[in-house]
Order: structure tokens, then sequence, then C-alpha cells
């Protein structure tokens, strides 16, 4: 089973892509999307878009995890979170890919044992889950990392 995560953010999207096999994951890819500094809105969603849309056809993953509508505290932000998400979410459904949300507190949780967890003990748990020689250079991409990981972990079991 593959599945990618993504770290949606309308600056830096992180991005990875973990396979299942057995007991075992493995990293298969996983970095940042960065549009332009100073891009309209809309050409940073186009860009993430078709960015993310490349990375699904590439990988053709099974199932998407995607870090759930949280508070935010600065509205204009929510609204941009929002209108990225949506389009991740339109470019991994019109693929038949499932998505499924998870909440920050939850992910933290699957990762490290802990929902409260600071972003250095996720980069560090990801890099020993998956083996990794050295911890993501971004925060996007471990945070895609944890999401993939948790999807996997997360899963349905077929009935």
């Amino acid at each position: 089973m593959l599945v990618a995560g993504i770290d949606s953010g309308s600056i830096s999207t992180g991005f990875a892509f973990v396979e299942e096999k057995g007991r075992c994951l493995t990293a298969v890819d996983f970095g940042a999307l960065r549009p332009k500094t100073g891009q309209p809105l809309p050409d940073r969603i186009e860009f993430l878009f078709n960015g993310v849309s490349a990375l699904f056809d590439k990988y053709s993953p099974d199932m998407m995890a995607l870090e759930d509508i949280f508070m935010a505290k600065n509205v204009q932000s929510a609204f941009k979170l929002g209108q990225v998400r949506g389009a991740i979410i339109a470019a991994a459904r019109t693929r038949g890919i499932k998505v499924m949300e998870f909440t920050p507190t939850l992910v933290k949780s699957a990762v490290t044992g802990y929902g409260r967890a600071e972003k250095s003990q996720v980069a560090f748990m990801v890099t020993k889950l998956l083996g990794l020689e050295e911890k993501p250079s971004s925060e996007d991409a471990s945070d895609a990392l944890a999401l993939a990981i948790t999807g996997i972990l997360r899963k349905e079991t077929p009935r």
C-alpha cells in the first residue's frame, strides 16, 4: 500500500509518499512544493494543484492523508488554507484516491505517542520509524511524512 501525506499550505506544501510492505514502512519520496514568493493566491493554488497532480500521476497512491481543518487565529490565513486544501482534495479525488483527514493532535499521537509533541519530536520519530539517514530538511516534509505514517496506521481494515 502506498499512502500520500500532504501538509497543505499556500506558501509551502509538504508532500510524502510512504509505502507499507508487510510490517515495514519505506519513504518513497518526500519534499515540499513552494510557489514563487509574491505570487497572487490563484497562481499559488494553480502551482500547488499542478504539482500535487503530477506527484499523484507519478506515484499513484492508494490513499491520501491530509491534516484536518483546525481553528486559526487569522481568518485570512484560514480561508487561504481552505482553498489550497480544496484544490489538493480535488486533485486526489479526480484520480480516485481516497482522502483521509486527521487532526494535528492525532498525527502527533500516532507518530510520537504524545498529542502535544513538538515539531522536532515529530521529525525525530519520523526519521526513526522510516529508517532515514537524517531528518527531513523541512518541517513541511516532516509533517507530510507523519501524515502518511498516520494514514497507514489508521487505515480501514478490509471486511
